[in-house]
């Protein structure tokens, strides 16, 4: 199972926004410049030290996580593999425009002058990637036994 290509590319997809739901993925900074609110998937931390949460952003990679690593386990169904990795990578691209919104909602909210990204932002573009080349690799699979089994008849 793990000595498939594709399952190691589903495994580094749920390490990647593992790290992504634990890491930082940007920071405002106010008015004044100093003031700075640390804006993580599960929510923004205040400078005052208060909390606003953002629990959608932290339920869509929460699922993007579980879809990921079960899809890893769907091995002998590799059509149903193959749907799964397409779902991962839309709810993905749904997490970019839920962070969007919150990120412009936020800032009015906050009166914020700025938002600095930070690096963990660009991990689920990665696993888009790395979701796209486990559906390449899961695909050639399919064509494979597809062809062997036409042989056989």
């Amino acid at each position: 199972m793990i000595q498939r290509i594709q399952s190691v590319y589903l495994l580094l997809v749920t390490i990647l926004l593992v790290v992504t739901i634990c890491m930082p993925v940007g920071q405002f900074i106010g008015t004044d410049g100093v003031t700075a609110h640390v804006f993580k998937p599960l929510g923004v931390s205040l400078a005052g030290g208060g909390f606003l949460s953002t629990w959608g952003l932290f339920g869509i990679l929460l699922l993007s996580v579980l879809v990921a690593f079960c899809t890893i386990f769907l091995f002998r169904n590799r059509m149903l593999q193959i749907r799964m990795t397409i779902f991962s990578s839309i709810l993905l691209i749904g997490y970019y425009i839920a962070f969007c919104v919150f990120m412009f909602i936020l800032k009015d909210n906050l009166d914020a002058m700025t938002f600095q990204l930070g690096w963990a932002l660009c991990l689920p573009v990665v696993a888009i990637i790395l979701n796209y080349l486990a559906f390449r690799a899961i695909y050639k699979d399919e064509v494979m036994v597809k062809a062997a089994d036409r042989l056989r008849r």
